[in-house]
């Protein structure tokens, strides 16, 4: 998907889950590799629990535009549940791609792309928990890596240094086992 000049991305999980944090992680992962980003929030009620989205553009020119993204090439779900509440294929391209935190392939209609992680799992495993949640957005940032085919270096170098310290080494590798077990499906 690389080969793309601009991929825009939008993500979908609840407050307190990081994505948001995941859309800053990939712009700083997207400058590693000599490329463009830009990323940026939308909240409802900001509260942990509450669905949240998050975009994230990058390129190989410079990102301007700040808009929300309405049609993505990419989907990213960091919570199942949100299925449920809210069409998170709405506007996807027809050639796009879902990448969701599942244990297996969701039922998710429409032509496109589907690679699940149980993103949740590698989060307990590394104990990445804040408040009895898991925080599966490095992970899922491993699962989009690998989607996008893109260098799981650069994302594992941009949480170390978005994060840092021992934070940092911890979600850097649940990032490199996310991209190592996600599965994709056409």
């Amino acid at each position: 998907m690389l080969n793309k000049d601009i991929i825009e991305i939008r993500f979908h999980g609840r407050g307190g889950q990081g994505a948001v944090t995941a859309a800053n992680i990939l712009v700083v992962a997207a400058y590693k590799a000599g490329l463009w980003g830009a990323s940026f929030p939308h909240f409802g009620a900001e509260r942990r629990g509450a669905p949240v989205t998050a975009f994230a553009r990058i390129s190989k020119r410079r990102v301007r535009v700040r808009s929300m993204i309405r049609e993505p090439d990419v989907v990213v779900v960091l919570d199942p549940s949100l299925l449920k509440l809210v069409n998170v294929t709405q506007g996807l391209k027809p050639d796009g791609c879902v990448v969701i935190n599942s244990p297996e392939k969701p039922d998710l209609q429409g032509r496109f792309r589907t690679c699940f992680v149980n993103a949740s799992k590698i989060a307990l495993s590394k104990g990445l928990v804040m408040a009895g949640w898991p925080l599966v957005n490095t992970a899922i940032l491993g699962a989009l890596a690998k989607a996008l085919d893109f260098p799981i270096q650069h994302i594992s170098e941009g949480v170390k240094e978005y994060l840092g310290g021992e934070a940092g080494v911890k979600n850097a590798e649940a990032a490199e086992e996310g991209f190592k077990e996600v599965r994709c499906v056409e």
